[in-house]
């Protein structure tokens, strides 16, 4: 039974079936001949999902994600659009107690829906909503039967034998995905993404319904006096005059769950039989409300807004609920950098994000997955997320957690360069075929998105502008109130708001700004040149240089993503475990010939023939897969982290924001990712998280000037930087300290030139640790670590010092809610501590004595206590032991080594307990969340790292340690 105002999902007990296999009409099949349970027609559904979901899940095709299977699926180009057409069918329970809605979020891309034998139409449009009030078809007794008959796109379009960037282009005639044909990043969907893709829902209201409320804040005196203004619509489905009590709650969650009432208003109303009117709420007043601030800014704080209508003899009839954020953003064109510069809260904020296409090409969306992707964003420091316009107008979940982790969003709508004629060839000039469609879609995903405080601005489409009556009537519809324009400093009071203008929560939108296209208006050249990119490998000095990129505002700049071995065995046949050929050219750079699996998951080489030498080679060349992956992970993290230091040491003098291309892949692909489709990050990803830090100490590859970043408000004083170079014989040839310094806030401060490597006789490799930390009491405020060469070389001194033993202490400590782990894991590097007459350490800092080189000594170690502790046995035992025992409730490891030195390049993961595993098994628990990893630690040095993981229902887990110097790994069972 539906509750009065609550929804009802209708997500479990499909059924699914191909049209052509199905005799029985629509009529039938909601009458007397339902479907009871799979047979070899019918198949259990994926609902949300899509058609060729629906036939992965059951193995009625192979996994498109994994190698080749892809090529074996039916493309409806060539099958025909009737071969993906489908029904869907299911029941459900509801007993008549008011006005039944039932409700289709979103689907792809018509539909004809039958309800106990009565037929409804669900209109083209894949971003639109379907709400059909169902009151009068429902069976007394209470079951009802639904079946659903799906279409594909109008123009699902065909592939050509060089693929391209959205096939053919024909998808652009219908309101739909375009990856969907294929990219230069992922392979074509053979389905062209066909089903009931969103949540389906019933609700129950009594006469009157609420219908899609807009919150608004204003904001004056210096953000203390705030007024929340609110419009909805109500609609009387009743035959006589409602009189209705309408209330507006709002509430702040405190410690405990408990909740503080902020507001509650109640106005009376009274509607016409049969009419919809549109209600706005007197403005509800706030001093000094707790306000919603971007990752890295503050905190993001949330109200529950609640919206609820009582009618006169009939009670409660609706009610309507949402989390608001209280926050206003502005951007402009900056006169110094040509860049759109944004603000929130009356504060700049440098922009580092990333493109996002979607979570999964197969449209299994989910509120799980939601939280994982946005929490990893926000876990890099990320204060963006563009949607990019060839995807999805993401879901309302989505935004919850962007509200909730502090990630800005560009919400694109759907329209590309390649597809809408600046590809090749040119297609689709005009845009979609059914430009009413796109505004119908435009304007529903609007009132769907608008109270998101996440969500930062709208832009007209990707590298190009929507047709020009599109372009101009979404101009019209969301155009800024005047509160929301540059001048709106001149309106004062919210007296001379709603005198001078209608109120702000009566437009469609009016908070935001509306930028016609990605390149335009602040974007890239600002005039829709082709002027974002580059796409591939750099040097890691290029983006601290004048000549990589010229504009103020990046909207994409990508490069590489292979992810772990793991993920290669656990999504490919042997024969993908193949790396790349590296064939050597005249010019003496390195062209990687990838197998061809790796070439069909889009893999973007290590190299760029004539402009960088193969990244990987640097450290030697690959013996296998396992050597090639985690050679690629050093790569990763130099990569982007360079790639956001560089950015980041414009701030405000060449640039205002940037977005790397992109953070995340919708299936199996090998280019442009911080983490894989499994959910396993790659090592770029902590190369962005330390990059990316509000407050981050930096060295500046073209320059070799040590750098600070203070992205906040707050000036940093008393502060110092310690830098120390150590070679792969534990030695430290530099040490210096930066003290009695002062940050300004927004500011990126030059410290000084590094004098090594420009001293005499520097080591051809070396390593690089810079901390900035407060004086007071030593805490560490970032810190950052290198490993570098002399100019002109390589790293392939590297590939011996993997045969060094440093010793490690780790000790961990577990807490356990439910499925819910959190660990802490403090990793000591035990080797050779520096001689107490030339150095001493106070809070993990060395504080040098005098000019020499560290004299290191040896430790002992620590016997094992544990008897139930298996110890590892060959090779691993052999190289060292490993010592484990328990204390005071922690779990303490150590592993013996007579070398000194950096632990260098250090990694966590989490598998199920059992330490054997067949060849190809993928024994990881994903996802996880790290406080870091792929660190490293000079001599004496300790850290903290902070592990949250869930796990399946029967198994037990263990971390494992694993690096350059530990590539057999060291395993904690919890």
């Amino acid at each position: 039974m539906a509750e009065i105002g609550q929804k009802t999902l209708l997500d479990s007990g499909w059924l699914a079936a191909r049209s052509t296999d199905v005799q029985l009409t629509g009529t039938q099949l909601t009458t007397t001949h339902p479907p009871t349970s799979p047979t070899s027609s019918w198949m259990e559904a994926v609902v949300p999902g899509t058609v060729l979901a629906t036939l992965v899940e059951n193995k009625v095709v192979g996994d498109p994600f994994y190698g080749l299977e892809n090529e074996t699926i039916l493309d409806i180009a060539d099958s025909g659009r009737e071969y993906y057409t489908f029904w869907f069918f299911t029941k459900f329970q509801c007993k008549l107690s008011g006005n039944l809605d039932l409700n289709f979020r979103a689907i792809n891309y018509s539909a004809e829906l039958y309800l106990n034998g009565h037929k409804r139409v669900l209109p083209k449009g894949m971003f639109r909503r379907h709400s059909l009030e169902v009151t009068d078809i429902l069976n007394p007794d209470g079951s009802n039967l639904l079946a659903v008959l799906v279409h594909p796109p109008d123009h699902p379009g065909s592939i050509p034998p060089a693929g391209g960037q959205g096939g053919d282009h024909e998808i652009g005639k219908d309101v739909a995905t375009q990856y969907v044909e294929g990219w230069d990043w992922i392979a074509p969907v053979r389905d062209r993404n066909t089903g009931i893709w969103d949540e389906v829902s019933i609700s129950v209201t009594g006469p009157v319904k609420i219908i899609d409320p807009h919150l608004v804040s204003s904001f004056f005196d210096r953000y203390t006096r705030v007024y929340l203004h609110a419009t909805t619509e109500l609609e009387n489905r009743s035959s006589w005059v409602a009189e209705c009590s309408l209330n507006i709650q709002v509430t702040t969650e405190l410690e405990g769950s408990v909740c503080l009432m902020e507001h509650l208003k109640t106005q009376h109303v009274s509607i016409p039989p049969r009419a919809r009117i549109q209600y706005t709420f007197p403005q509800l007043f706030f001093y000094k409300p707790n306000l919603w601030w971007p990752n890295g800014m503050g905190k993001q704080s949330l109200y529950n807004v609640s919206i609820t209508v009582d009618v006169k003899g009939h009670g409660e009839s609706d009610s309507w609920g949402q989390l608001f954020g209280f926050r206003k953003i502005e951007s402009h064109i900056d006169s110094a950098t040509g860049g759109r510069l944004f603000k929130v809260n009356g504060q700049p904020i440098f922009i580092r994000g990333g493109n996002w296409i979607l979570s999964d090409c197969l449209l299994r969306l989910s509120k799980e997955r939601y939280k994982t992707d946005i929490k990893f964003h926000a876990d890099m420091n990320l204060n963006m997320i563009r949607c990019w316009g060839g995807g999805l107008a993401e879901r309302p979940e989505f935004y919850h957690y962007c509200d909730v982790y502090g990630l800005l969003v560009w919400q694109e709508f759907w329209i590309t360069g390649d597809v809408d004629g600046r590809g090749v060839p040119v297609s689709n000039p005009n845009g979609p075929l059914d430009h009413d469609l796109f505004m119908i879609c435009a304007r529903d995903t609007v009132k769907l998105l608008r109270n998101h405080p996440s969500l930062g601005l709208w832009v007209g489409g990707n590298e190009q502008v929507p047709p020009a009556d599109i372009n101009t009537s979404l101009k019209n519809d969301l155009k800024l109130h005047p509160f929301f324009e540059s001048q709106s400093e001149n309106i004062t009071s919210v007296e001379g708001l709603s005198t001078a203008y209608k109120d702000p929560s009566q437009y469609l939108d009016g908070t935001r700004v509306y930028i016609q296209g990605s390149m335009w208006d602040g974007f890239a050249n600002g005039k829709g040149g082709f002027t974002d990119g580059p796409y591939e490998i750099q040097n890691p000095e290029d983006p601290f240089k004048d000549n990589l990129y010229k504009y103020g505002f990046n909207p994409e700049v990508g490069s590489v993503g292979i992810p772990v071995a793991a993920t290669i065995r656990a999504t490919m046949p042997r024969e993908g475990w193949q790396i790349p050929l590296f064939k050597k050219l005249p010019n003496g750079y390195t062209e990687e010939v990838p197998n061809p699996i790796w070439q069909y998951h889009k893999y973007l080489p290590y190299s760029k023939p004539g402009k960088v030498h193969d990244q990987i080679e640097l450290y030697g060349t690959p013996k296998d897969l396992d050597d090639f992956c985690l050679k690629a992970q050093l790569v990763n993290y130099i990569q982007y982290r360079a790639l956001l230091e560089g950015w980041t040491s414009r701030m405000w003098s060449k640039y205002t924001g940037v977005l790397i291309w992109k953070t995340q892949n919708p299936w199996t692909g090998l280019r442009g990712q911080f983490y894989d489709h499994l959910l396993d990050q790659t090592a770029g990803f902590f190369g962005c998280r330390c990059a990316a830090e509000p407050i981050h100490v930096q060295l500046n590859l073209a320059t070799y000037f040590i750098e600070v970043v203070n992205t906040t408000a707050e000036e940093l004083s008393n502060v110092a930087i310690e830098a120390s170079v150590w070679d792969l014989e534990g030695a430290c040839p530099y040490y210096k300290v930066f003290d009695k310094l002062s940050l300004p806030p927004k500011k990126v401060v030059s410290i000084s030139e590094m004098k090594y490597p420009k001293s005499k006789n520097p080591k051809p490799v070396f390593f690089l640790l810079l901390k900035l930390y407060h004086v007071s009491n030593y805490s560490i405020v970032s810190r950052n670590f290198y490993w570098l060469h002399v100019s002109g070389g390589d790293y392939k001194l590297l590939e011996p010092y993997r045969n060094k033993r440093i010793p490690l202490k780790i000790t961990s400590k577990t807490f356990i809610k439910g499925s819910s782990y959190e660990v802490e894991m403090k990793v000591l590097n035990k080797s050779k501590k520096p001689d107490p007459k030339t150095l001493t350490y106070k809070n993990n800092f060395a504080v040098r004595n005098d000019d020499s080189d560290f004299d290191m000594t040896s430790l002992k170690p620590i016997p094992d206590t544990r008897t139930d502790l298996k110890q590892p046995t060959g090779l691993f035992q052999r190289l060292y032991r490993q010592f484990s025992r328990e204390s005071d409730g922690l779990r303490v490891a150590e592993i013996n080594g007579s070398d000194g030195g950096v632990a260098f390049f250090l990694n966590f993961s989490v598998h199920g307990a059992k330490l054997e595993h067949e060849e190809g098994e993928d024994s990881r628990i994903l996802p996880v969340h790290y406080s870091d990893n792929y660190f490293s630690l000079v001599p004496g040095e300790e850290m903290s790292i902070k592990i949250s993981f869930k796990v399946p229902p029967g198994v037990s887990p263990r971390v494992t340690l694993r690096g350059w110097n530990y590539h057999h790994g060291v395993h904690t069972v919890l």
